[in-house]
């Protein structure tokens, strides 16, 4: 068994008491579940003095995670050398920008001591023009990296993927045509290993394809070609008790493929943009999608072991492998998340509701945190009884877990937030549009 593999089944298995995670090695943490077992160092309190660590000026505009694999942080940047234009907090029409711009851009790797927060390599990856224009919102660098603890892959959906050891050496490049995305919005989709093979996703609107790469070398293994337009959601490996899959959500339809790239099973009825990242819990599978401008927003819990297409009919709500279905529970940007028992989801303009994980039933519906806090990017997380929601303000609303909505708290920071924080050693790791925190 791998190391990373052996990680994961001791985290799978691990009491609700354990400790905080010695690694977070990929976007919403080891079982893309973005939780953390309670450990009494994690912060509940910070500001942007309180309760700091430290704190690393990181120029440049990317909205990667941080991930963490022993005493290193690895972040994927890109800074421009000319003048950006800033980010208009919220949601709202008009933030396509169809020309490409033209000063030159730096892509980099930083990897930053955990205990000090300085800087100990950057490896500079590629210097040029972009290749594709972008969403204002969206960055040149919202792909999260991911690691083994023997390599870090950073990847850039338009660009190129690259792997690199632990002391930042580039082991392997692979270089990646650009693809036109819907309303010119750019890529997002971060990528996935699962034993010595690496996922990408990339779905756009002239090829879409899923490939699996040798993690070693960076050769194909295979690719399949899909019939979906752009999608901006990160796949999921589910390891269930009939099988591993390779699941990707989709405009179109979800589906999920073996090992081999072999399709297993199908569902359509998502929403017109699909951006949540699937996860499981309780036995099931966990996909979601809301576009804001639609009604069709669902939640779907999937048992193991389906084939075929599995969509519901119209005026069915369950069938022999949907386990339950919410219509328009679906969230837009935040991934939800799943704590014991309960099903969170974050709302871009500020709300937070509640479902039982297991059936699906409304525990709380939306529950607004404040008047003006309607701006709300980054995915929740929890530990220690407590949801946490972030939002573009750089407000975190801090929410007691439970079967009843109670605020406990906000925690500002004053930077604009868009990445979704990573959990590690005792410590909350957030980055915001000009610096990397470590509270504790």
């Amino acid at each position: 068994m791998s190391t990373r593999r052996h990680f994961l089944s001791m985290l799978a298995a691990a009491p609700l008491g354990a400790a905080s995670p010695d690694h977070w090695p990929q976007f919403r943490g080891p079982a893309s579940l973005g939780t953390s077992g309670d450990d009494p160092r994690l912060p509940e309190a910070w500001s942007s003095t309180e309760n700091v660590v430290w704190k690393t000026p990181v120029p440049g505009m990317a909205w990667a995670s941080p991930i963490t694999w022993g005493d290193r942080i690895f972040l994927a940047n890109v800074a421009s050398e000319g003048s950006v234009e800033p980010v208009k907090k919220g949601l709202y029409f008009g933030g396509n920008r169809p020309d490409i711009p033209q000063d030159p851009h730096r892509w980099s790797l930083l990897a930053i001591d955990f205990d000090t927060g300085e800087v100990a390599w950057e490896t500079e990856l590629r210097t040029s023009v972009p290749p594709a224009p972008r969403h204002l919102k969206n960055s040149y660098g919202s792909e999260t990296p991911v690691t083994d603890g023997e390599r870090i892959f950073a990847h850039f959906g338009y660009l190129a993927t690259w792997a690199l050891d632990m002391d930042g050496n580039v082991a392997w490049r692979r270089d990646w045509k650009p693809h036109k995305m819907r309303n010119d919005w750019g890529t997002a989709a971060s990528p996935v290993l699962h034993g010595g093979r690496l996922y990408l996703v990339n779905d756009n609107e002239e090829h879409s394809v899923l490939t699996c790469l040798d993690k070693d070398n960076g050769k194909t293994i295979w690719e399949v070609e899909r019939e979906e337009g752009s999608n901006w959601s990160t796949p999921f490996v589910w390891e269930n008790r009939s099988r591993t899959e390779i699941v990707t959500t989709g405009t179109d339809k979800v589906r999920s493929y073996d090992e081999d790239g072999k399709l297993l099973w199908e569902l359509g009825g998502m929403s017109s943009i699909v951006i949540p990242v699937p996860f499981a819990g309780h036995g099931m599978l966990y996909i979601a999608s809301g576009y804001v401008g639609d009604q069709k927003r669902p939640v779907f819990a999937i048992r193991p072991g389906a084939t075929g297409d599995i969509s519901l009919h119209e005026g069915q709500a369950e069938n022999d492998f949907i386990a339950w279905h919410q219509p328009q529970a679906g969230p837009y940007n935040p991934s939800p998340l799943l704590y014991e028992d309960l099903y969170y989801t974050l709302y871009d303009r500020g709300f937070l509701t509640c479902h039982d994980a297991r059936t699906g039933s409304e525990v709380y519906g939306k529950q607004r945190f404040e008047a003006g806090a309607n701006a709300f990017t980054a995915s929740p997380w929890a530990y220690n009884d407590r949801v946490f929601c972030l939002s573009e303000d750089g407000d975190c609303f801090v929410v007691e877990h439970g079967r009843e909505y109670r605020l406990v708290r906000k925690n500002s920071i004053g930077e604009l937030c868009m990445a979704t924080p990573a959990i590690c050693r005792g410590s909350l790791l957030l980055r915001t549009a000009e610096n990397l925190y470590r509270i504790g």
